[in-house]
């Protein structure tokens, strides 16, 4: 009987207990002769059920698309599972696969480092291993990144992206989550429509040598603020429901969000180094502030017709003018100020979608306009109508800013 074949033992990072947490550095390009043109990172914890599955299509779609020009890491911490162990069991048959037991570290982003920095590719990318991310959307992001692209981005939030059946919870959280990033790290978050992916490719030489602090989940906000990226590509996909294992969504992960964002709020200067910056969007914001002023005329007309014409109760009158108003400056919006980013998305069912956001929108900036008008006459003394002025044109930059982020996901290139 022929005794089997042994296998290759996965390398491991318990050296790593001791280290202080700091920084981590990505080295430059290695000698043509000893590059690659991908590794893919896959970081997993307790996938034992999902990992074969994924080995097999994304070493499929990679030898047909990079023949002998790629290498498949898997990053695992250690799982209670073996998820490591089932890794290894693939060595064998799969020669561009590598496998990586990390011992006395945990967290997506800092596996994520962890394989980069054992890399050899000239472009480094990271995909989840429990099948959520759609593999086939990866030969999209290659073709974009093997471009001038420094980062390829993969997005639920443009053209046929979406998030599958999550629960309005879940939503409402993912989105509010991106409006903070948007209020703390506006030159960071706004240059993509999904900041939270974690699902893109990034050119090595963008992040090679910048001191990488990682930290949660979110490990693409990381190289939006501390590396060198210029040209941004996104790439639509739909988020796909776990087929097995638990998910790993805790409250833990949006505590490490929020410290993620302060922390590079305070210690990357400018916010991002690019070389070249975002340009405030003067002519969009005038014809934002032209609508806002028709749908005045509007708000005004009706409550006077509903009101003192008609008789009707003040709040259900203010009521009925301000939720026409709003449907005249979304169709205006969306015809006009958006039109760039509304004209291929004319389905009935999205349009709806756009007027929810801009009517949730809306009724936040009223409550921003009541506050700063209380802070501006009460605590300043203030003049009731300069009051009034100054909160109408401060809320209407707020909600431009997120009609324009979020509302229509106008992002910039």
């Amino acid at each position: 009987m022929n005794s089997p074949k042994s296998l290759p033992s996965p390398e491991t990072y318990n050296q790593f207990l001791s280290a202080p947490r700091g920084s981590f550095l990505i080295h430059p390009e290695l000698p043509s002769s000893n590059s690659i043109s991908l590794s893919l990172v896959v970081p997993t914890y307790n996938e034992r059920d999902n990992i074969e599955q994924l080995i097999k299509i994304l070493s499929d779609l990679l030898n047909r698309a990079l023949p002998d020009d790629y290498e498949l890491i898997i990053v695992d911490d250690d799982s209670p599972d073996l998820t490591w162990e089932a890794v290894q069991s693939c060595l064998l048959d799969y020669p561009h696969l590598r496998v990586i037991r990390r011992q006395g570290e945990r967290g997506l982003s800092g596996a994520v480092i962890r394989g980069w920095q054992q890399a050899q590719g000239k472009f480094l990318g990271v995909i989840d291993g429990d099948l959520q991310h759609p593999p086939e959307v990866l030969l999209s992001l290659l073709s974009s990144i093997q471009g001038s692209a420094d980062l390829a981005v993969a997005s639920r939030h443009i053209g046929e992206g979406g998030v599958s059946e999550w629960s309005l919870i879940r939503r409402v959280l993912s989105r509010g989550a991106q409006l903070l990033g948007l209020v703390l790290l506006p030159r960071v978050i706004g240059r993509v429509s999904d900041p939270m992916s974690g699902y893109f490719l990034v050119r090595r030489a963008a992040i090679a040598n910048r001191d990488l602090y990682p930290l949660g989940y979110k490990i693409l906000i990381e190289i939006l603020g501390r590396g060198r990226i210029d040209q941004v590509i996104e790439v639509p996909y739909v988020f796909q429901e776990r087929q097995a294992g638990d998910s790993k969504v805790t409250a833990q992960q949006y505590w490490d969000y929020i410290h993620h964002l302060l922390r590079l709020r305070l210690t990357t200067g400018r916010l991002q180094k690019v070389k070249r910056y975002l340009q405030f969007p003067l002519k969009r914001l005038l014809q934002f502030g032209l609508v806002g002023a028709s749908g005045l005329i509007i708000d005004m007309s009706l409550l006077y017709l509903l009101f003192d014409g008609l008789g009707w109760g003040l709040t259900r009158s203010s009521l009925i003018a301000a939720e026409i108003a709003i449907i005249n400056n979304f169709l205006w919006n969306d015809r006009w100020t958006f039109r760039d980013a509304s004209k291929n998305q004319r389905q009935f069912r999205k349009t709806i979608k756009r007027l929810l956001k801009f009517n949730l929108i809306c009724a936040l900036g009223l409550g921003i306009k009541i506050l700063l008008l209380n802070i501006f006459f009460n605590s300043f003394g203030w003049n009731a109508y300069l009051s009034n002025f100054l909160a109408i044109v401060l809320v209407t930059a707020w909600n431009f800013l997120l009609s324009w982020k979020l509302g229509w996901r106008v992002t910039q290139q």
